[in-house]
């Protein structure tokens, strides 16, 4: 699944490229529960074709609604309307009205018609893999793209709106086996692009998840072909150091956002010992190594397993800490509980 801003960002060129009225909407602030987060995306077409959302839907119908016709994309000499503030949900009747949570609001920024050569530019850079940071100015409506050094969240002023866009994020999986075949499909429905690597022909052989780009060489050469970004994550699941380590060695080295292997609890610390002895990894290099991977729901079986991992890289993505559901802490919990009744049965 690709990048949905970038899909919007395309789809909206498309229609200034032919000519066509359309407006982009930002969710630029939420108080309370709310159904997307700042920086979301909506594009519509005069056409009434409508691209990304801001809500779980009835806010997108009501703007449908309001711009079905071209008048209301310019101004009475037809020229683009300045950016343009709009609210939903200041009163628990609208807030019901447009089905947004109980004390839900949503505040938007509407662009109309936006400029189609700004708009394929930012495209390309962003099909390129560039990182670019889209300023509005709120008076005129005037963009300036400029490249970012890193991600930043929305930026909203009295004077100008400003958001930071990029590639999509990625997931490298070392190892092709059942778990990573789960872990593939979530991510690829959560938004990755994934890309899979195992030297080991039979498992080559075995592979058949869609829309995943498979590798066949060492994994640590996958990690630096990779080059990769505040975007990207490594999950290691092959259980061999031959083919693990040495590609977390250069994950950890690099500025991905996640890094993470399977194993037990023995096996993860025998695996930071190796690390830190044969390879002189820091300790600081090793404290962004995740492991066990997953976040701890009693999980057993593969899909269970692959589900654990996906929630807690989604986690780490969005910055949430998520120490009090560390899989290896709540083991050692559920020992003691399991210690602790069977002593209670036998008193």
């Amino acid at each position: 699944m690709e990048n949905l801003d970038l899909i919007v960002l395309r789809t909206l060129r498309d229609w200034r490229l032919q000519g066509k009225n359309a407006v982009l909407a930002t969710v630029t602030r939420t108080w309370g529960a709310s159904p997307r987060p700042p920086g979301s995306l909506m594009a519509l077409c005069e056409t009434g074709s409508v691209v990304g959302s801001v809500s779980g839907g009835c806010i997108e119908d009501d703007l449908i609604r309001r711009f079905a016709t071209w008048e209301t994309f310019v101004t009475a000499e037809g020229k683009a309307r300045r950016p343009q503030w709009d609210c939903y949900g200041l009163s628990a009747d609208e807030a019901h009205r447009f089905g947004l949570p109980c004390g839900g609001t949503l505040e938007l920024l509407l662009e109309f018609n936006p400029d189609a050569a700004l708009l394929t530019q930012l495209v390309r850079q962003l099909e390129g893999g560039a990182l670019v940071q889209r300023q509005v100015d709120l008076s005129s409506g005037q963009v300036v793209l400029t490249p970012a050094e890193r991600p930043s969240a929305l930026s909203v002023t009295k004077h100008d709106m400003k958001a930071v866009f990029g590639p999509g994020y990625r997931m490298l999986l070392i190892g092709a086996g059942q778990l990573t075949e789960y872990l593939a499909t979530m991510a690829v429905f959560s938004g990755f692009a994934v890309t899979v690597c195992d030297p080991r022909e039979e498992y080559r052989r075995a592979w058949s998840v869609p829309n995943v780009q498979f590798i066949e060489g060492m994994p640590d050469d996958a990690v630096l072909a990779m080059k990769l970004d505040q975007r990207s994550c490594v999950v290691a699941l092959t259980h061999d150091p031959k083919l693990d380590d040495l590609a977390l060695i250069e994950a950890l080295a690099s500025p991905a956002f996640y890094v993470g292997a399977i194993g037990s609890r023995r096996n993860n610390t025998a695996r930071r010992s190796r690390l830190a002895e044969h390879f002189a990894l820091s300790d600081a290099s090793l404290a962004k190594l995740h492991g066990p991977v997953g976040i701890y729901i009693g999980s057993k079986t593969p899909s269970e397993i692959a589900i654990s991992i996906m929630a807690e890289v989604v986690a780490a993505k969005n910055g949430v800490q998520r120490a009090d559901l560390d899989v290896a802490s709540n083991k050692q919990k559920d020992d003691f509980r399991m210690k602790t009744d069977t002593l209670m049965h036998f008193s």
